[in-house]
């Protein structure tokens, strides 16, 4: 099993290009199942979970294929074959974002059978709203096996409203109702950039969506969808691991291919920690200065502080001036990383949703383990900052979302290998 060796110390200096997103890439990649023939997705990241999901796809019929080159990288998805709607346990299991599938072959084949998701163990994320929501268009829907099995005819438009904001619930519902009979609205929707570009993506396919990235979308059924061609927006958690690096460690990086705005509730928080976060015409310029001040965090949806930053932040308080608290309200169990920390030398108090943490002057290096995605990028920032060397286990974690991350890094100046 592959790991990464990490010697701490280096501040990190020099210019990194974002990927595309991830959390964008893979519920445009389940909109191709709305159209038949040939969809393009450029600038799509070379993860483990697009591929996963390119595989998904294919096993539904459809022809995958993954072009990956030094400036770019695309996606070609043809579902003129397209013909078994079954999402098996063995793909499922490893990418929750697998049911993202249900929404596009509910409206487009009328059946379905996918498997209950998977993913990273950070706590429940149960798929009841997307089933209500697909149940109150006249979908059909059983659970037998640990497996959804979902039958309809053409689906139709309803008003539905989440108990709380769900991305995937709100990407899947709106890509079910792009097909439908008439006139479906979303309340109380996400907001989230990455739901922002689905929606895009729809509308170039012929969809007609208004709405999006407010909390009300509506969406008119149309009869028909074309193949989509598009470029997938780049990915605002690369973004703020890499700008958490460049405080955690003192360095000075410009941070290529960003929108800042998707960016906004972690450059204020980190400001408040003393780090310099410009937008400059060629990008985004972050700078650590000196060991940072502590800052209270409460993890939000979009437009709040994002759960999925949560980790890296962490790491950067453990060696901040004072004492700072981390409210986390969207996962109720996201702080696996709090013990690899404390291995590192961290002071960590964890009662329920909150974790107090108390900066120390320095990490030190240790071995330890990633639990989750988000997670394992924690503890690599750890590394880099901390003295000594560390050793971080279970690196597919990290290889799930992070493109060729110890490359980027080995160019910012970091001393980082991978080794079997």
């Amino acid at each position: 099993m592959e790991k990464l060796r990490i010697k701490g110390g280096a501040p990190l200096k020099g210019t990194v290009t974002i990927s595309g997103s991830k959390n964008a890439s893979l519920p445009i990649m389940t909109a191709a199942i709305l159209a038949e023939g040939k969809s393009v997705l450029r600038g799509v990241p070379a993860l483990r979970d697009v591929k996963t999901m390119g595989a998904l796809l294919a096993g539904m019929g459809a022809r995958f294929a993954f072009e990956d080159s030094s400036d770019s990288s695309l996606a070609e998805i043809d579902t003129s074959g397209l013909n078994n709607p079954v999402a098996v346990y063995e793909l499922v299991k490893t990418m929750r974002a697998s049911v993202l599938v249900l929404g596009p072959l509910a409206a487009k084949h009328g059946r379905a059978k996918v498997s209950l998701p998977g993913g990273c163990a950070i706590g429940a994320r149960p798929i009841n709203m997307h089933l209500a929501g697909l149940e109150k268009m006249g979908a059909s829907v059983e659970l037998e096996g640990g497996y959804v099995l979902l039958k309809a005819k053409r689906l139709k438009g309803a008003s539905i409203y989440f108990d709380v904001p769900t991305v995937t619930g709100t990407e899947n519902l709106m890509m079910a109702a792009a097909l439908a009979k008439g006139v479906t609205v979303l309340e109380n929707a996400a907001r989230e950039p990455e739901v922002i570009d689905l929606a895009n993506t729809l509308v170039e396919m012929g969809a007609k969506i208004e709405g999006a990235g407010g909390s009300l979308i509506e969406i008119e059924g149309v009869d028909e969808l074309k193949p989509f061609s598009h470029d997938v927006i780049p990915d605002r958690i690369e973004t703020a691991t890499f700008a958490v690096g460049a405080a955690i460690t003192g360095g000075d990086i410009l941070i290529k291919n960003v929108i800042p705005e998707h960016f906004d509730a972690v450059s204020i928080k980190l400001r408040e920690t003393g780090a310099e976060v410009k937008k400059t015409p060629a990008g985004l310029k972050v700078k650590g200065r000196g060991r940072p001040e502590s800052v209270n965090i409460t993890t939000m949806p979009y437009p709040g502080f994002p759960t999925d930053v949560q980790a890296q932040f962490m790491a950067l308080m453990c060696i901040a001036m004072g004492t700072s608290r981390i409210n986390e309200t969207v996962f109720e169990n996201r702080f696996m990383h709090a013990s690899e920390l404390q291995r590192m030398g961290a002071e960590i108090e964890i009662q329920g949703g909150i974790a107090t943490v108390k900066g120390v002057p320095a990490l030190k290096g240790a071995e330890v383990m990633a639990t989750d995605l988000r997670a394992s990028a924690s503890l690599v920032l750890a590394a880099l900052a901390a003295k000594g060397e560390s050793v971080v286990h279970r690196i597919y974690h990290l290889d799930r979302g992070y493109e060729q991350m110890e490359k980027k890094l080995l160019a910012l100046g970091a001393d980082v290998q991978r080794i079997s």
